[in-house]
């Protein structure tokens, strides 16, 4: 039920409208300004219907008032006996949604304020749609940015990036669906973790932000972590099973605020920077930016096993290991130190595609990408690949006798390339050796 504020000097009056009120909405009565000021204060109503002239202060002085205090337009109604044309422009000016003139029946007071009600409830509509993430409810990124630069100008707290860790897995594991009821459940998990005064928003995907009003101990930092962290896994496990693994949980930098500065842009930079050692330092934790602090003091809640989930292959498809040139180097040195103790040969083998002469002149890139395609779908899981330069190929066989299955993996590479339309446009050479400790 909607609550209306009735402010009136005159008892009568003030009976008599809450009379014509009564049933359908929730009254409270005021017989004066200051009063009314408390009871606003207390309850919040969503409107005020107000008497224009009161001893000490006006309908409008008082709208003022409240308004400079609650910093947002405030749904008026006022009602008076006076006919002056200056009176009732003073209160449209400073915001009044109608007048109503004494005397007044009851059908036409209803009619008056349910028109003034659904308007405001119109504009709270449009209002919210334009500041708040769709999926969530949260603050969307503009309106969280917008709000913080001014929270971050006279407010003192803590500024908060919080990244939901290991999201991704869910959509690629769960789909999409059970990503977004995981996001919703985590944005009311922040919700149960702050305050109702503090602001909480989505910046987009599984980036969100807070500010803390008051917020500036470690303790209550370390305490607001560890539950988020705790009730997540929790909501996880209630959507997708209890054989759930995803290592979710969230990392936390933080910046204190006006300790680092009131610039909204300059302090989201430090809550990132606090951010990126927590991230670095298993996830799962909290860090409160400090320009002198050593970057090791980082808490983490993160379990063996869910550091295996985030260190283990997602997608477990047959073929070769494709990895970039330099993570094919970490492994090669690796197993290079290693060697000794695999009871199988491991060879490594270098492959160049060359152009025919009479080929079709498709691009080098191009047949590029088709050949790791090729060497990925033809060798073994075990067996690992990387592309050097524009035209030359390394294969790390892994579990291997030596020449009779590098010959037979490079027959294979020969069979399976031949079958591309690609192969008449380019063929390819090859060198290999055993590796050697």
């Amino acid at each position: 039920m909607k609550k209306i504020l009735i402010v009136d000097d005159v008892d009568v009056l003030l009976e008599m409208t809450a009379f014509m009120l009564e049933g359908k909405y929730e009254t409270f009565c005021a017989s004066s300004p200051e009063q009314a000021m408390e009871i606003y204060r207390k309850e919040k109503p969503d409107m005020v219907l107000s008497d224009f002239r009161m001893p000490g202060m006006t309908g409008y002085e008082m709208q003022i008032a409240l308004q400079n205090e609650f910093h947002k337009k405030i749904p008026f109604m006022f009602m008076t006996a006076d006919n002056s044309e200056e009176v009732e422009s003073k209160g449209f000016d400073n915001g009044a949604m109608d007048f109503i003139r004494k005397p007044f029946q009851p059908e036409v007071l209803l009619r008056r304020v349910a028109n003034i009600l659904r308007t405001v409830g119109e504009i709270q509509d449009l209002t919210k749609t334009s500041t708040t993430d769709a999926l969530t409810g949260l603050f969307n990124k503009a309106t969280s940015e917008e709000e913080l630069k001014k929270i971050c100008t006279k407010s003192h707290g803590s500024l908060m990036m919080i990244d939901l860790d290991s999201f991704k897995l869910v959509n690629d594991i769960h789909g999409h669906a059970m990503g977004d009821k995981i996001l919703i459940a985590f944005a009311d998990i922040l919700r149960a973790a702050m305050r109702s005064t503090d602001l909480i928003g989505r910046m987009g995907g599984d980036e969100f932000v807070a500010f803390c009003h008051g917020v500036s101990d470690e303790n209550s930092i370390a305490s607001k972590t560890q539950f988020i962290n705790e009730k997540i896994t929790e909501a996880a496990k209630k959507l997708m099973g209890e054989d759930m693994n995803i290592p979710l949980g969230a990392s936390i930098g933080c910046v204190l605020v006006p300790q680092a500065g009131t610039d909204f842009v300059e302090l989201y930079k430090k809550a990132d920077k606090a951010l990126y050692i927590v991230k670095q330092n298993g996830k799962h934790g909290y860090n409160i930016f400090n320009e002198d602090a050593p970057e090791e003091n980082v808490e983490t809640v993160v379990t063996l096993a869910q550091i295996e989930m985030i260190l283990s292959e997602r997608n477990k498809e047959p073929g070769a290991y494709v990895l970039p040139f330099e993570s094919f180097r970490n492994i090669y040195r690796f197993l290079k130190r290693t060697r000794a103790g695999y009871g199988k040969t491991i060879c490594i083998v270098l492959l160049a595609l060359k152009r025919t002469v009479d080929g079709e002149k498709i691009s080098l890139k191009y047949a590029g990408e088709k050949f790791v395609e090729c060497l990925h779908t033809t060798l073994r899981r075990g067996d690992v690949v990387s592309q050097n330069g524009s035209n030359q190929f390394l294969v790390l066989l892994t579990n291997t006798d030596g020449h009779h299955d590098v010959t037979r993996a490079l027959s294979r590479v020969v069979e399976n390339w031949g079958k591309l339309p690609e192969s008449k446009s380019f063929y390819f050479t090859h060198e290999w050796a055993i590796l050697d400790a």
